[in-house]
């Protein structure tokens, strides 16, 4: 892993004056040698960091979401196909294509997080070596060297051995039990994570082999982490326990304001929508009416959900608008009657029976 973090050492200069700059700022407070001073300048850099990826956050999940709408057209190409790879791959190319939908875009923040994780795994590595690195002088260097948290020094692994904790002034119970609960902590996290978003923001008419990946990544992905967790100094576990944290409440806040079309989380979503709509009697909010507005513009092509919000409100005596707002169907019927001029209903003439038609009309008598 240290060759691989070598790839990044490009990047360590900047990460090590961010974590500085943060550090001149807590040490005024907490101290300039303590732990908690260092520990929350890498917090502040994972802050930092994901506030720059929100834009790439945003494409994820738009990307995410087109995936999940060609699935089945995505399905239907592998079985016409077959049996011919090269004419299947320039099917899935086009289609990608035509739908303006790049897979790799569900990858973007990771892949922006990547530099600055191994950046700063190399600038901890070299603070338990004792070597200055990037704009950490070597006083700098010792200060963070013996910063600990809950015990721990921030350059301390859980692999090491018992002679390198105690180099670092620590015992190597106190960096066990540490760097073991942030560990099944930082699991635990990207599982739920994981769960939340297969459980509540997947559209479930849609059975197709990419929600099976993606429920097998739930699992597969905290094991991952467990496993390279145990070679990681506490100070990289703060740090990706921070971005998974992070990751969690962003996520919840995007499933519960703006969820997948046909999830779970959109019905939840839809019934405090009409909730919210009963009780004031209109809806309140841009975002709230951009969702309706969408609903509305949909017609007969509304999943299940949306059919049942829609006819929800009609129960409630309320009719929703191409505009996005909600108004009580009277008035919809006001000025529907008032659009037509105001002219009465003509009345349709009664429908006669098949022996009434059959019948000859007598004729009048003469006068």
């Amino acid at each position: 892993m240290d060759t691989i973090a070598g790839l990044f050492s490009f990047i360590t200069t900047p990460v090590s004056w961010i974590i500085v700059q943060f550090h001149s700022l807590y040490g005024a407070v907490f101290g300039p040698d303590s732990g908690w001073a260092w520990g929350l300048s890498i917090v502040s850099l994972v802050v930092l960091i994901r506030i720059c990826l929100i834009p790439l956050f945003v494409k994820q999940i738009k990307a995410t979401r087109g995936m999940q709408a060609l699935q089945p057209k995505m399905k239907a190409i592998q079985e016409r196909y077959k049996n011919d790879k090269q004419r299947q791959s320039e099917e899935m190319m086009k289609l990608y294509k035509e739908t303006g939908t790049n897979p790799l875009s569900s990858c973007l923040p990771i892949l922006a997080q990547s530099p600055f994780f191994f950046a700063l795994y190399h600038v901890l590595a070299n603070i338990a070596d004792g070597k200055t690195i990037g704009v950490l002088n070597q006083q700098l260097v010792d200060s963070a060297r013996e910063a600990k948290i809950f015990g721990a020094p921030i350059a301390a692994k859980f692999m090491d051995s018992s002679e390198k904790v105690a180099a670092l002034g620590a015992s190597l119970t106190d960096v066990r039990v540490v760097t073991a609960v942030m560990i099944v902590m930082m699991s635990l996290s990207q599982f739920y994570t994981q769960r939340q978003l297969m459980q509540k923001n997947v559209d479930l008419s849609v059975k197709t082999p990419f929600m099976q990946q993606q429920k097998m990544l739930m699992y597969i992905f905290p094991v991952i982490f467990a496993v390279m967790g145990i070679n990681f100094p506490v100070g990289v576990l703060v740090y990706w326990l921070t971005t998974n944290v992070w990751t969690m409440g962003q996520q919840m806040y995007v499933i519960n304001q703006n969820p997948t079309p046909g999830s779970k989380a959109q019905d939840q979503y839809l019934t405090r929508l009409l909730k919210h709509a009963t009780s004031h009697g209109e809806v309140k909010g841009r975002g709230k009416k951009k969702i309706v507005a969408a609903i509305v513009a949909k017609g007969p092509d509304r999943n299940d959900n949306e059919r049942k919000f829609i006819t929800a409100l009609s129960k409630q005596g309320l009719a929703a608008q191409a505009d996005g707002s909600v108004i009580k169907s009277s008035e919809s019927t006001a000025d529907s009657d008032a659009a037509s001029g105001g002219a009465a209903k003509r009345q349709q003439p009664k429908r006669q029976t098949k022996a009434q038609r059959q019948t000859p009309s007598k004729p009048s008598p003469k006068k």
